[in-house]
């Protein structure tokens, strides 16, 4: 049972296809578009947005994601009128970026506060060194992409996803850049492509255990089971 997600868009085609994007990040996560009105037209409907939020709750509570802010007044309204308010909020997040973020910390398993900070953070990757890997106790390995999108928004998901619940520090370093390992946006903002040579650094209790499961991923090209 995972957070959901509903996106509410003026634009029909614009929530479906931000959906299908971040579903490819999060497979197992409920993502319910509601742009656009009844007629198809360009504007937000409260009655959708109400059906949307019911539709993605699994009992986990729900993140609703706007685009613009007339769609943020209709998705608030959405929330107040649930018989359970508390079941869902609003995230002051930018839509695509947040939409990404919040659905994989859903993904990972995060409760609904941290997908909602999740969301709320994604405006601004941070590509810094991360602090906690300083110092001579950082283990690293270096690897090639070898798959045709590089660390693209699949591959970046999984590999956060795969870090989760991993007691270790990760980054991973292109060039002079370097980014946290467990934030796709960060990953993908990094820009590898196939080919690239990158480096992963880790650091904690279970640094092995990080830096083998990237390995693996390099290794299999990022192919989760089941993929086409």
């Amino acid at each position: 049972m995972s957070v959901g997600i509903v996106l509410v868009s003026h634009s029909a085609k614009l929530a479906e296809g931000l959906a299908e994007v971040a579903t490819q990040m999060a497979p197992d996560v409920t993502i319910v578009p509601a742009g656009g009105i009844e007629d198809g037209g360009i504007g937000t409907d409260f009655d959708l947005v109400v059906a949307a939020v019911q539709r993605a709750d699994s009992g986990a509570g729900v993140v609703l994601l706007y685009d613009l802010g007339s769609a943020q007044m209709t998705a608030e309204l959405a929330v107040e009128s649930l018989a359970d308010p508390e079941a869902a909020v609003v995230a002051d997040a930018p839509f695509v970026e947040g939409t990404v973020a919040a659905s994989v910390a859903a993904q990972g398993g995060a409760d609904r506060a941290a997908v909602l900070a999740a969301a709320a953070a994604a405006g601004a990757p941070d590509l810094e060194a991360p602090a906690a890997t300083g110092g001579a106790d950082v283990d690293t390995i270096e690897v090639v992409l070898h798959n045709d999108v590089g660390l693209h928004a699949r591959p970046a998901a999984l590999l956060a996803r795969s870090l989760a619940g991993i007691q270790a520090d990760v980054s991973v370093v292109l060039g002079e850049q370097e980014a946290d390992a467990h934030s796709v946006l960060a990953l993908m903002s990094l820009g590898a492509r196939k080919g690239d040579r990158i480096e992963i650094r880790a650091r904690g209790q279970q640094a092995g255990q990080a830096l083998a499961t990237v390995r693996d991923l390099v290794a299999r090209n990022f192919d989760e089971p089941g993929d086409v």
